[in-house]
């Protein structure tokens, strides 16, 4: 029997994902190999890649202005490649910190050249986003940078903000799970690992005008320039990583595209935060406004019942609902592809568990 999977990422697949990839790991589509072995500038990679791109930009009606492709490296990678490529030198880069990987980006940044905190939520111990009156934003930076859903604090942007200057935004764990318009953002991008597929890929959704606003004399990986000409097939990509992506691409697209799944994250999330909200014994740190629906984090009245919550809940086939290390507490992660009938069995223990022991 299969586990309920609320690990922040990697994180859960669908199940049909899992079972196509078991089905043809071995023989690809009777091909007689293996997509995993197959070249990269082989015509079956490259009909797989075509693929899942267009199947990206449709689910999120990517205009065709705009670069896609994947990256290896990781979403980190891009604290980096981001400011070397964008932060012009004698201008400013703009960072909105709100919590700890937004916090990350902002310091590699801070190495590279000159940053200005457009706001910081260090303070509230980043239990909410900022309203728009609050950013303070040099018309003159090069760009503005945010992350959309912070997983580890459990707050999401439910709005983006109007700026004038480029808006830089990692949509690492929201990706796919509501509408976006892409036309607002000069670039997009986001590990897969989380609401996309396995570790390994990063996705890039870009703006081709920004090439044009970027440094030079940057080395060959570091440019952005360098990966749009080669539509992200430089080097040898992360084959299987991508592979995976296309299908869950596919499943999104099957299952009735970004409008979808924004019903079901918004289903499956009011679910556990009504239960939260109901109770006394529960309790969110987060303000209400800036919940996330991916990454919903909670409390007990103690450390000793947290603990509890987590073994008895592993005793009941619940798996990650340990909070990160850096916070503790509790957090379930509701990705695209959690099960509807996994969170009504977390929400029904939730209820048992206060009942034993409120």
């Amino acid at each position: 029997m299969r586990k309920k999977n609320f690990f922040a990422g990697p994180s859960v697949l669908p199940l049909e994902v899992l079972e196509k990839i078991r089905d043809q790991i071995v023989d690809y589509e009777g091909e007689g190999l293996s997509m995993i072995e197959a070249s990269h500038r082989g015509g079956m990679f490259e009909k797989m890649y075509d693929e899942a791109l267009s199947t990206f930009r449709r689910l999120l009606d990517i205009p065709d202005d705009y670069d896609v492709y994947f990256l290896g490296g990781g979403a980190t990678l891009q604290f980096t490649m981001i400011p070397q490529n964008f932060l012009i030198k004698g201008k400013k880069a703009s960072y909105v910190k709100t919590g700890s990987w937004s916090n990350k980006a902002e310091k590699d940044a801070e190495k590279i050249g000159d940053v200005e905190i457009a706001w910081d939520g260090k303070d509230i111990n980043y239990t909410r986003i900022p309203k728009p009156e609050e950013l303070k934003v040099s018309p003159d930076s090069s760009y503005l940078y945010l992350c959309a859903n912070e997983t580890i604090g459990g707050i999401e942007w439910r709005n983006f903000p109007s700026v004038s200057i480029p808006l830089i935004a990692d949509m690492s764990s929201d990706i796919l799970s509501r509408p976006v318009d892409v036309s607002r953002f000069a670039m997009i991008y986001g590990g897969v690992q989380k609401n996309m597929g396995p570790a390994g890929a990063t996705f890039i959704i870009m703006k081709k005008d920004m090439l044009e606003k970027r440094n030079e004399n940057l080395t060959a990986y570091m440019d952005y320039a360098l990966h749009s000409k080669e539509k992200g097939l430089y080097n040898t990509p992360p084959v299987f990583s991508i592979w995976a992506v296309k299908l869950v691409l596919d499943w999104v697209e099957k299952m009735g595209g970004v409008k979808k799944m924004d019903e079901r994250a918004e289903a499956k999330s009011s679910l556990i935060y009504s239960i939260i909200d109901s109770s006394d014994f529960f309790t969110s740190p987060v303000e209400k406004e800036s919940r996330s629906r991916m990454n919903i984090v909670f409390r007990l009245p103690s450390e000793e019942l947290e603990a509890r919550f987590i073994e008895e809940s592993k005793k009941e086939g619940m798996l990650g609902l340990k909070g990160h290390r850096s916070v503790g507490g509790l957090r379930a992660s509701l990705y695209n592809a959690c099960p509807m009938e996994d969170v009504e069995a977390l929400a029904a223990f939730m209820k048992e568990f206060e009942r034993k022991n409120g």
